[in-house]
């Protein structure tokens, strides 16, 4: 096919579906949206609609199965669509085709598809409709013992749909999750388009994908892409939602990290817009770093906002006033949020949501995410790179100095980048790690910076101590012994090493 031939394509509107369809849907065609009962049908089928009349000024026609138009009318209201504000401007028109009670048991087995497709019909010419809905023929198709009826009728209704020129989606009913397409297994095979939303429970929490099967002609991204259904912006795909969003430029601006030792290592301090990822076992230093660095920015005059999953509130400021951090008067000020919270509460999709509305709400200058491995608890590895590839987009864009914390498996770890941890540092601007090791007969810790793109910085592995005043960052580790027991290769020949290892 040559660029000539390709396919015109419909924005859907839906956030973070048109780049998942790589552009929108096929124009002009049928497509089929299959999944089981909360996968949010109705949700992606409705916003098709409404983006369409919100963002391009395409009117459109709802046929409805089996929900009341005041059910549909209430339930997108709640998302800011104004449903009966546009069925007064001849935008947006219903057409019933539920049956009353009275009616199903009088024709019991049948179902006037010529009636329905004459009322379709009358509907897109009045208003001229771009696009059309069905939700959902899985309703009537339940009257039917028999699929060849079930593909006959199928066929019947996406040739009508074709014949208007709208494109449209029809919603279809799924048994399980990963056993077939659709319902009857037939109505995938009578239009050009397939997509499937998928509710799975995964470690007893739900767990919302969508994928698209088809696009017969079309290119499209392939696999399950994580979705949520927010109040606010109803359907959103992520990350892809968040990837276009237009970033700032580079900053060359330092801001301090709030301890002195730390910002000579990275080379002055940290750029204004990085990411900074933090790993290293529980007891290394990780909140301690995360409430520095919180405090430096409050001391700027910056705006900083922290969740953590690790702690409750009391327990976070009872600890930082134990370091002289007084986290009750920088809230009352109104320069610093901080949100406690336990991981099992809400999904990961439900925390994205809430921290990017957090963001946009508060408008922070500094981000802290303490930490990324309490939410491993309740999200794949897949879904939690997902979300830092999403709010990494999100800080981006505001230029928000951010920091991730992250936690290893075992606590004595020669690893130096663990667990989750190996996977995100591709993902952001600075890595830094902080370990144990043994020696004569006491635990000891250390600081290393192994990555910080754009900048110089300490290649030195550097011992750490921690008291009432903070966290130090004090010499290297010289000794053999103390470099075999953080994991780094000896030196060829016999002595210690200096500052560059």
């Amino acid at each position: 096919m040559t660029d000539g031939d390709a396919i015109e394509r419909v924005p859907t509107g839906i956030n973070g579906f048109d780049q998942v369809a790589i552009g929108g849907l096929p124009a002009g065609r049928p497509t089929l949206v299959t999944g089981t009962t909360g996968s949010g049908k109705t949700i992606f089928a409705g916003e098709f609609l409404a983006r369409g009349i919100a963002r391009n000024g395409q009117t459109g026609v709802f046929v409805t199965f089996e929900e009341p138009p005041e059910a549909i009318r209430r339930n997108f209201t709640s998302l800011g669509f104004p449903i009966e504000q546009w069925e007064a401007e001849g935008k947006w028109v219903f057409v019933d085709a539920a049956e009353s009670k009275d009616e199903e048991a009088a024709v019991v087995g049948a179902y006037d598809f010529g009636a329905l497709t004459s009322r379709i019909e009358h509907a897109v010419r009045r208003i001229d409709a771009s696009r059309v809905v069905l939700d959902s023929l899985g309703a009537v198709f339940a009257r039917f013992t028999d699929t060849g009826i079930v593909r006959r009728e199928s066929y019947r209704v996406a040739s009508s749909l074709n014949s208007l020129g709208v494109t449209s989606i029809i919603t279809a009913e799924r048994n399980s999750e990963y056993d077939g397409v659709s319902r009857y297994r037939v109505e995938e095979f009578v239009v050009d388009n397939v997509i499937v939303l998928r509710n799975v429970l995964f470690q007893e929490r739900r767990r919302r994908t969508v994928e698209i099967v088809k696009l017969r002609g079309a290119p499209h991204r392939t696999g399950e892409w994580l979705f949520t259904i927010d109040p606010r912006e109803g359907f959103v795909v992520i990350p892809l939602a968040f990837l276009g969003m237009p970033s700032a430029p580079a900053s060359s601006t330092r801001v301090s990290s709030g301890n002195s030792g730390l910002d000579r290592m990275c080379g002055g301090g940290f750029y204004r817009d990085a990411v900074v990822l933090l790993s290293g076992p529980s007891g290394s230093g990780k909140t301690l770093t995360s409430l520095k660095f919180l405090e430096a920015g409050v001391t700027a005059g910056e705006r900083c906002l922290g969740f953590t999953f690790d702690e409750t509130r009391e327990q976070m400021r009872r600890n930082a006033s134990g370091w002289g951090i007084d986290l009750e008067a920088m809230e009352k000020r109104g320069q610093l949020e901080v949100v406690c919270d336990y991981p099992e509460v809400a999904s990961l999709e439900d925390y994205f949501i809430r921290i990017r509305r957090a963001v946009m709400d508060f408008q922070p200058e500094r981000l802290v995410i303490d930490t990324l491995s309490a939410l491993e608890r309740i999200a794949t590895p897949r879904a939690l790179l997902d979300l830092v590839i999403a709010l990494g987009a999100v800080v981006r864009e505001h230029r928000i100095t951010t920091l991730f914390t992250s936690a290893p498996v075992s606590r004595f770890t020669p690893v130096q980048t663990p667990s989750i941890a190996r996977e995100l540092a591709s993902l952001t601007d600075v890595t830094i790690a902080l370990r144990y090791f043994q020696a004569a007969g006491m635990i000891k810790r250390t600081v290393a910076v192994v990555q910080n793109r754009g900048s110089a910085h300490d290649e030195a592995v550097r011992q750490v101590t921690i008291d009432s005043g903070g966290m130090h960052v004090g010499a290297p580790v010289t000794t053999l012994d103390e470099m075999e027991a953080v994991g780094l290769d000896a030196p060829p020949g016999p002595g210690v090493i200096g500052d560059d290892i």
